[in-house]
């Protein structure tokens, strides 16, 4: 019984090989407490300055271009310069702007504009540090360890992601917004210090590498066109945060339910999900069939976003919403370990930047559909919709890409080609 539990429990591998792994995991467990602070202390006050729905999901439309453009030039980046101080300096950058939310909420009359400038900003900044941050995980942790560091980082996430929204509510309700984005400058402050303290991390072969360029991004660009494994992780990802993504709505829901304080908890009720097949993920460390995860992951997503749309008890939404956070993690667990294991290093950066995007640009348009979709049919409909949509397009998706189904570690060519060159590199 107690090697069958020891099988389930997460593997702190990656946690006993690498310093840096460390550092960043406690240095994500920080940032995401204070950034989901931030993050549902924002909208809520957009909800309470105008009382639209439609305003709140604009904020995923004003955070669009800067994460596109930002994140597919920090993924060239990342590929010609020190990892180490690009994600230190976009850290301090998220720092300066939490201060400014932190001052606007202290105004006797707050304004609107500063909230949505400060949104894209922080796009902007995520932008920038994303690819770093992603890129700079294949090289830290060893080849064979990548799905335990995936499954792990996870787990930092949903830490933050449960204790940052559940604890948010709360502060907005009793304390206000400005402790909310205090408690996020402070959360930045110590990320700043833990992110000092990484070795350095220049770009391979950086005497020689090419400054960032519209041809290098492209370059990047058509390795992910040529690899339909690739493709189908990114296609699949951006069709179900695009379709299913209802989170900016969640205060109308609340609303619609008749139980304003389980906000928070529908924030963080995705999160206990995930972090529910975190705390069991031992198994995932086993596995060589990860586009599986993707498909089947995803799937799971829009099925269990569908049905909480659907339900009108809060205790089934709830528990339909932490269902949905397992299928979204078993599906990003698969994401992440594909895209680590096949991707060659010189071009990291650059496919981590398109990675930012077919994971973060999903959530900001599905932001902007589910606050106009709410707004033309009503906040539920507009949420089982979205997961219906999702689940169609997940299958249609798979239908067309076949190889992420039949993507296999152990033979799959890019994957042993990576896997060769990571260990010259740790030799070297």
């Amino acid at each position: 019984m107690t090697s069958k539990l020891s099988a389930l429990l997460p593997d702190l591998s990656p946690w006993r090989s690498s310093r840096d792994f460390r550092l960043l995991w406690v240095q994500g467990v920080v940032t995401y407490f204070g950034s989901f602070m931030a993050m549902i202390a924002l909208p809520l006050q957009i909800k309470d300055l105008t009382g639209s729905p439609l305003a709140v999901g604009v904020m995923g439309a004003v955070e669009l271009v800067p994460l596109v453009v930002f994140g597919l030039y920090g993924g060239a980046l990342a590929d010609s310069a020190d990892r180490r101080k690009l994600i230190l300096g976009t850290e301090a950058g998220l720092g300066v702007l939490a201060v400014v939310l932190l001052v606007n909420a202290m105004l006797p009359d707050p304004m609107l504009w500063p909230l949505y400038l400060v949104a894209a900003g922080v796009s902007a900044l995520a932008g920038l540090q994303r690819p770093a941050l992603d890129s700079l995980m294949a090289r830290i942790v060893p080849h064979d360890q990548l799905t335990a560091a995936a499954a792990l980082n996870a787990l930092r996430y949903q830490l933050g992601a449960i204790a940052g929204p559940a604890l948010a509510g709360l502060v907005v309700a009793y304390a206000g917004h400005a402790t909310a984005y205090g408690v996020t400058v402070a959360g930045f402050a110590v990320s700043v210090v833990l992110c000092l303290r990484l070795a350095p991390a220049p770009a391979p072969a950086a005497h020689d590498a090419q400054k960032p360029s519209l041809r290098g991004i492209a370059e990047g660009a058509r390795y992910a066109w040529s690899r339909p494994v690739l493709l189908g992780t990114y296609a699949i990802d951006l069709a179900a945060m695009f379709f299913a993504f209802p989170n900016t709505i969640f205060p109308f829901l609340a609303d619609d339910l008749d139980a304003e304080w389980s906000l928070g908890l529908m924030y963080a009720a995705g999160s206990v999900g995930s972090l529910a097949l975190s705390m069991t993920s031992g198994w995932t460390s086993r596995v060589r069939r990860h586009g599986l995860f993707v498909v089947f992951g995803a799937a799971a997503w829009g099925l269990a976003i569908a049905a909480a749309g659907w339900f009108s008890n809060v205790w089934l939404v709830l528990l339909c919403l932490a269902f949905a956070g397992a299928g979204d993690m078993l599906s990003g667990l698969g994401r992440s370990t594909i895209w680590n294991q096949t991707i060659p290093e010189e071009l990291r950066g650059r496919l981590a930047g398109i990675e930012v995007l077919s994971y973060s640009v999903g959530p900001q348009l599905g932001q902007v559909r589910a606050g106009a979709m709410a707004g033309w049919t009503g906040t539920r409909a507009s949420i089982w919709s979205g997961g219906v949509a999702c689940v169609a397009s997940v299958g249609l998706l798979a239908a067309v890409l076949p190889k992420l189904i039949t993507y296999d570690a152990s033979t799959d060519e890019d994957a042993l080609r990576r896997r060769a060159q990571q260990e010259a590199l740790t030799k070297a």
